[in-house]
């Protein structure tokens, strides 16, 4: 079984097709938050996305904004320019879709969460110790999480006294053998200074989580945010994967 795991697509279309087309047929996708924000094309993600076959989704920070307009204030100036620039833009379809989206998803196998399952929208798991808390906050052998944009997974020693952190660099391949979090790293906006859009291909059946890096074309992505009047800290990151 092939099961795609993407996450902060932040509105960069050009890097969702290069990912989606890279995977190739998959038998469910597992998408977890902010497919808006930042990048230039809100709509075309959302819309893409959301028709994508055997799709399970949550809701991230920045999607929770755009609904609700809630929280604004926890964000910086450039990136409050992009949530308003995305209000004005979405279509009622593509925010009713955000909109019905949950903070968190628990099957008998997994969570999902787009920051932690201690707080789906707005802890970033980035540090073991703070991993560590987290494993008590969700009974199911896995977690997927993004949010720090980091293609980053935290493993727990079968004795339950020692997480180990694990970045990917470039392509990866990890067998899970016990409890962990997982993250696929950030489709539109990377930030472990790879360009490179990020995804996860996870095997149930074979207990194998696969990190994959592919190039998409930035230029033309910086251009569409220059042309929306959007930061142009926004696209000058892309080039740096930062």
């Amino acid at each position: 079984m092939k099961i795609l795991v993407i996450s902060d697509i932040h509105a960069n279309y050009t890097a969702l097709e290069a990912v989606l087309d890279a995977a190739g047929e998959v038998d469910a996708t597992w998408c977890l938050g902010d497919l808006v924000g930042y990048g230039p094309d809100p709509n075309e993600c959302v819309e893409r996305v959301r028709k994508l076959p055997h799709l399970t989704c949550v809701k991230g920070n920045h999607d929770e904004a755009v609904v609700n307009s809630k929280n604004i204030d926890k964000f910086n100036d450039e990136a409050e320019q992009s949530i308003r620039f995305t209000v004005n833009r979405l279509t009622p379809e593509n925010l009713a879709f955000l909109k019905k989206q949950r903070e968190k998803i628990v099957t008998q196998t997994m969570t999902m969460a787009h920051g932690s399952p201690r707080s789906p929208l707005w802890e970033y798991l980035v540090e073991p110790f703070v991993a560590m808390m987290n494993f008590s906050y969700f009974n199911t052998q896995l977690a997927f999480v993004g949010h720090s944009h980091l293609p980053i997974s935290f493993h727990m020693e079968a004795n339950g006294d020692k997480i180990i952190r694990t970045i990917a660099e470039g392509n990866l391949e990890l067998p899970i053998p016990g409890r962990a979090i997982l993250n696929p790293g950030s489709v539109g906006q990377p930030r472990d200074r790879d360009p490179r859009a990020s995804y996860g291909i996870f095997d149930p059946e074979e207990s194998i989580w696969r990190i994959f890096r592919v190039e998409y074309d930035i230029r033309a992505v910086q251009q569409r945010i220059y042309e929306a009047g959007l930061p142009e800290r926004e696209a000058l990151r892309l080039t740096d994967g930062w």
